[in-house]
């Protein structure tokens, strides 16, 4: 079973839907014993990084995901939940979980876009990533292929942990972390085919891991 973390923030549900198309045994939860019974975990959500952050430690649950994370229990973040696991985020200077070193920053309205108009904010609609390294998340992915992103900050990590890149202003890391904690800004559960398989290779890895 795969846990997507309740923390009272929004797209559990689409994200909960995927799985399902997916056949893959899954479970909306905030308890922590559940938590730590599946075989990985998705940290999903949308909304501001100061109220997660609150409804995180109202709950014990920021201590609840660094302990999991620290005993190797696999973990994918999504959107907001890709920002709060770095340090900070800019918005409200908001001191988030610092799972992995690095910020959240507001887009800039002053960049501009390839034609040399000012970019929209947020960040709405599909692009694609240009990977830096191998990540098993993409196995039988297309280069080519296009997610899809809602965001008005995106995060900086420390660059050991940079996976992928895309552009929109300027080249910002979308997806980052290591083998078994990942965190991606674009929503794999909106994002057609690829986003499936992404999370369907993020459930493989679960199973080959508790099977290790």
């Amino acid at each position: 079973m795969i846990a997507i973390l309740d923390y009272k923030a929004g797209n559990l549900t689409s994200v909960k839907r995927a799985l399902d198309h997916l056949n893959i045994s899954n479970e909306i939860t905030s308890d922590p014993e559940i938590l730590k019974s599946s075989k990985g975990f998705i940290f999903p959500g949308v909304g501001a990084a100061g109220s997660a952050m609150r409804n995180l430690m109202a709950n014990r649950l920021d201590e609840t995901v660094k302990s999991l994370v620290l005993s190797g229990k696999p973990m994918l973040g999504i959107c907001l939940g890709c920002q709060i696991i770095l340090d900070e985020s800019s918005e409200n200077g908001t001191k988030t979980l610092g799972i992995i070193p690095g910020r959240c920053e507001k887009f800039d309205p002053e960049l501009k876009d390839e034609s040399g108009q000012p970019i929209n904010i947020p960040h709405m609609g599909w692009n694609t990533i240009s990977l830096e390294k191998d990540c098993i998340l993409f196995n039988k992915i297309p280069d080519d292929a296009e997610f899809y992103f809602v965001h008005g900050y995106y995060p900086v990590p420390d660059p050991a942990y940079a996976i992928g890149k895309t552009n929109y202003g300027l080249e910002f890391c979308s997806i980052f972390g290591r083998p078994g904690l990942w965190a991606m800004q674009f929503h794999p559960e909106k994002s057609g085919k690829p986003g499936l398989q992404i999370l369907s290779n993020f459930y493989h890895f679960c199973l080959e891991k508790n099977h290790a």
